[in-house]
């Protein structure tokens, strides 16, 4: 496998080496780091001059400190089965991470959940975000050191085709727990503006919609986890109704997973 790191020094960049030096990658697997230095702002006019928009002086002390701590992560990401190298960029962040996955045809990106902007994101962090939205290839968005359950959520869509796949295939996922999770998402009726005649038969409506939604995702979590289970995984199903994200993360949560994989 050829897997990119992405790198800034921050205490989540170093949950997601810590995540990637644990990870038992295939035999001759490539691991690569970059750290991107971004345009001061301040002196963004300056930027064909300076690369970061700084004197010469202070651009060179920031690349100098951004070369060690990338040299740091590189040298304890290297094993007998696996190769690592890294290199310091220049750029936008999210572009630069996106443009390299590309160039380097990784098979996979690994970020942290949560960089050193200068505002703080409310849910991923604009890098991250970007990231796993721009991507060619699957982006693994690091929250914790270590992966031993995994939780799979599955809804019948090619995106999730996709993700269940990399499941099967992938050899990191041998042997972990995989739990797959179908959930029927039927919002439930308003009361308001409806005639109190009428309300009995929207609730029936509504119980008959869930019924039948409940049997779809109880096919499609039943037929994902006998895919998987014929690949070899440790699979089982779960199926749930209610809102779809939430429901995910209250599974996630009372399973005590360490990695939510979907399309």
């Amino acid at each position: 496998m050829r897997i990119l790191l992405a790198h800034d020094g921050s205490a989540s960049a170093m949950i997601a080496a810590d995540l990637v030096r644990g990870i038992a990658w295939p035999r001759d697997s490539i691991l690569r780091v970059i750290s991107v230095i971004e345009p001061n702002v301040v002196g963004l006019t300056a930027w064909a001059g300076s690369a970061a928009g700084y004197s010469p002086e202070v651009d060179a002390q920031i690349s100098a400190y951004y070369e060690g701590e990338l040299a740091a992560v590189v040298e304890s990401l290297r094993g007998p089965d696996r190769t690592a190298g890294g290199a310091v960029l220049r750029g936008r962040p999210a572009s630069v991470i996106v443009d390299e996955a590309r160039a380097f045809e990784a098979d996979l990106v690994v970020v942290g959940s949560r960089g050193h902007g200068t505002i703080a994101s409310l849910v991923l962090g604009s890098v991250s975000g970007e990231v796993v939205d721009h991507a060619a290839c699957p982006v693994l968005v690091a929250r914790l050191p270590n992966l031993s359950r995994v939780i799979f959520a599955a809804d019948g869509s090619p995106a999730a085709a996709t993700a269940e796949a990399l499941l099967a295939r992938w050899p990191i996922f041998e042997g972990l727990p995989i739990r797959v999770v179908s959930v029927a998402d039927i919002p439930h009726p308003w009361h308001t503006g409806i005639a109190p005649t009428m309300n009995g038969q929207v609730l029936e409506a509504y119980e008959q919609e869930l019924k039948q939604a409940k049997t779809e995702h109880q096919g499609i979590a039943r037929e994902s986890t006998e895919r998987l289970r014929a690949a070899g995984r440790d699979a089982t199903e779960d199926v749930r109704t209610g809102d779809a994200a939430s429901q995910i993360i209250a599974v996630g949560a009372a399973w005590d997973a360490d990695l939510l994989v979907l399309g």
